[in-house]
C-alpha cells in the first residue's frame, strides 16, 4: 500500500503533445502475461486546450501505474476534506474502464461528490479533455491512471476493495472475425468480480444490440455476479433500465434520434 501519511497523490509527470507518457505496457521489471488488453490505440490530435490541461492539471489528477496496491484514503483525501468525510475513512470507489472525452465521467462525478472515481484511458486526448472538465467544473473526486486497465485490475487494486464498476460504450468491433477482441469476456469479468465488495456492482452499457447480447451472456456465467433486473424488470429480458446516475451523451442522443437503441446491464456481487 502507499504511504498512508500521504494526504495528496503523488505528482505525475504529465504528458505532452510530443512525448505521451500514456503506456500500455508494464514497467520494467514487473513482468506478466499479456493475456487480456482493455483498448486499442486510437489516432487523434490533442488540443492545446488538452496539453494545458495535461500539464497544468495532471500533476494533481493523474496517477503514475506502479504494480502494488493504490491506498484510496490518500489519494482522494482532498476529496474527502471536501465532502466532510474523515481523512481515516474509504469513501465508495468506482472504477471506470474507457471514458472516451469523459463527458459521462464528469456528469457523474459531480452528481455524486461523496463517492471516488478512479479511471483508466489511454487515449490522449480523451485524458486531457476529461481533466480540462476536471478544471472547468471544480471536481475533486475523479483520478485518472492513463494505463491499460487489465494491468491497473491486476496489481493497483485489492480483492474486493472496489463499490462499482463503469464500462460504457465499449469498442463493439462489429465484425463477427473481430468479436474476439471486444473488451467484455470472461476472463476479465472474473478479474472484476474479484475486486467487487459484496452488494456492488458492474454496470455495462452499448449501443450495439449483438455486443449487448454477448455481455449479458458473460456476466450471467460469472457466479460471483447475479443480475438485477431479472426479478424486478423480466420484461426487459435481463437487460436493466438506464440508471438514473448515467447521463445520456451527445453521441447517445443522435442515436436515440436516428432509432437505434441503448442496452444496459447491470450485476450485483454476491
Amino acid at each position: 500500500m502507499n504511504d498512508t501519511n500521504q494526504t495528496e497523490p503523488a505528482p505525475a509527470t504529465p504528458p505532452s503533445a510530443r512525448s505521451p507518457r500514456i503506456r500500455g505496457r508494464a514497467p520494467e521489471g514487473v513482468a506478466f502475461p499479456k493475456l487480456i488488453q482493455s483498448f486499442v490505440r486510437r489516432a487523434g490530435r490533442t488540443t492545446s486546450g488538452q496539453v494545458k490541461a495535461l500539464e497544468d492539471i495532471g500533476p494533481r489528477f493523474l496517477l503514475p501505474y506502479q504494480p502494488s496496491a493504490i491506498d484510496f484514503v490518500a489519494i482522494f483525501a482532498d476529496a474527502a476534506r471536501a465532502d466532510g468525510t474523515t481523512s481515516s475513512e474509504q469513501r465508495p470507489t468506482i472504477l471506470e474502464i474507457g471514458f472516451g472525452m469523459g463527458e459521462a465521467t464528469a456528469q457523474i462525478a459531480a452528481l455524486m461528490p461523496g463517492q471516488n472515481f478512479l479511471c483508466c484511458e489511454v487515449h490522449e486526448p480523451g485524458v486531457g479533455a476529461l481533466l480540462k472538465r476536471i478544471g472547468e467544473q471544480g471536481l475533486r473526486n475523479i483520478r485518472i491512471v492513463a494505463h491499460d486497465a487489465v494491468e491497473v485490475i491486476d496489481h493497483m487494486l485489492p480483492l474486493q476493495s472496489l463499490d462499482g464498476v463503469h464500462i460504457f460504450f465499449p469498442d463493439p468491433w462489429h465484425k463477427k472475425k473481430h468479436n474476439k477482441r471486444r473488451l467484455i469476456q470472461a476472463p476479465l469479468i472474473a478479474k472484476l468480480a474479484a475486486r467487487l465488495k459484496i452488494g456492488g456492482y458492474l454496470h455495462c452499457a452499448t449501443d450495439w444490440q449483438p455486443y449487448a447480447e454477448q455481455i449479458l451472456e458473460v456476466l450471467s456465467a460469472q457466479t460471483l455476479l447475479k443480475n438485477t433486473a431479472t426479478q424486478a424488470h423480466p420484461e426487459l429480458a435481463g437487460f436493466a433500465p438506464k440508471p438514473d446516475y448515467r447521463p445520456l451523451t451527445k453521441f447517445e442522443n443522435r442515436g436515440l434520434k436516428l432509432g437505434h437503441g441503448v442496452w444496459d446491464v447491470v450485476f450485483e456481487r454476491v
